[in-house]
């Protein structure tokens, strides 16, 4: 009987496990969202019984300026609307420009990664650009429907720096996470201020031991501004010690909760894995668990994971449609799955 008991586990969990690593819908492989022009970065969000995707905008240019390390080539200048009601084999509604550089006042260029969220039947899609100064700040935009037109307000949030903000929302409370190295400047600062150009360069991959990650932030009520100091994300790895190594925190947060906890997922600098850690509260410390996509074609990932009628998914994008070309990518969406023990199955990114 115990060895007919055993046999019945390993069965349960071999089956399980199957199922995880396998496409659903049909066995359908991930899909390209838009092949029509070049889109990255899908902030992805359930609204109005649709999932509504806000994308970041690539395009053939001669670049901002500066080489690839600061992100010179990701020269981006304006922002579209998406919405699908199906995955894998609905229609992609696009909405066209919602928000354009010439319109925001206080930014200079680079409009990167945006993330959206509702309150109180107002839209706030928040987005990083460089100011005159050249230093990366957080804009917000408001709209009356998801798919916009945004407004933005005439000056960036107070306070605001890098790249990548991620909003989440908790029992009523909106956090945002932010942040990313090298192009997105974070190593540059130190307790929330501008240490200079030189104060803490690659710091987190010079010395491992000291490794810099992302930001976390109570919104205020206006969702215009914070409501106290950012503080840092805290990864660690399981032996209670700040997460070291090629899997540590590079660039472009999400926050997703599923039953009770919640997963902090970013992607990596050396490895250009997606990595996940867990917490029981917003503001973590978060335990790291593992890879949950490895490497897509191209240098950059950059994600989102949102639930919808029942099964949850992973939208991200890839280079593959520009044949590599790294600053031409296209967003792409796949099932994401959560196992029995609460891990998430690991996704191959070159599919």
């Amino acid at each position: 009987m115990v060895i007919m008991k055993n046999f019945l586990i390993f069965l349960i969990i071999t089956i399980a496990v199957s199922c995880a690593s396998s496409p659903s819908d049909g066995g359908q492989k991930p899909r390209y969202l838009f092949p029509g022009d070049f889109m990255a970065d899908p902030a992805a969000h359930v609204f109005n019984g649709k999932i509504y995707i806000y994308p970041s905008h690539d395009r053939r240019s001669s670049g901002y300026g500066g080489g690839s390390q600061d992100g010179g080539s990701y020269d981006m200048v304006d922002y579209h609307v998406f919405s699908l009601d199906n995955v894998f084999n609905g229609e992609v509604t696009h909405y066209g420009l919602v928000l354009d550089l010439k319109n925001i006042p206080w930014a200079r260029g680079q409009l990167w990664d945006n993330d959206v969220a509702y309150k109180n039947g107002k839209y706030y899609m928040y987005f990083p650009a460089k100011d005159q100064n050249n230093l990366f700040r957080i804009g917000v935009a408001v709209a009356d429907r998801p798919e916009g037109p945004f407004t933005p307000q005439p000056v960036p949030i107070p306070g605001s720096y890098s790249i990548d903000p991620c909003v989440f929302e908790d029992n009523g409370s909106y956090y945002m996470y932010f942040g990313g190295l090298w192009g997105g400047q974070l190593e540059h600062y130190i307790d929330n201020v501008y240490a200079g150009p030189t104060g803490r360069t690659n710091l987190s991959y010079a010395e491992s031991n000291k490794p810099i990650t992302a930001r976390v932030v109570m919104l205020s009520d206006d969702m215009l501004g914070f409501a106290e100091s950012p503080r840092e994300v805290i990864i660690l790895d399981k032996n209670n010690r700040p997460l070291t190594g090629s899997n540590r925190f590079f660039e472009a947060s999400w926050m997703h909760k599923y039953n009770g906890v919640y997963y902090f997922s970013y992607s990596t600098g050396d490895t250009h894995n997606l990595c996940y850690a867990t917490g029981d509260n917003p503001y973590g410390p978060f335990t790291y668990q593992g890879v949950l996509l490895t490497p897509v074609v191209g240098w950059t990932t950059h994600h989102s994971i949102v639930e919808y009628k029942g099964k949850w998914y992973l939208f991200y994008h890839d280079s593959r449609p520009s044949g590599g070309i790294d600053h031409l990518r296209s967003m792409k969406a796949t099932e994401l799955f959560h196992l029995p023990d609460g891990s998430i199955a690991r996704m191959n990114g070159a599919q």
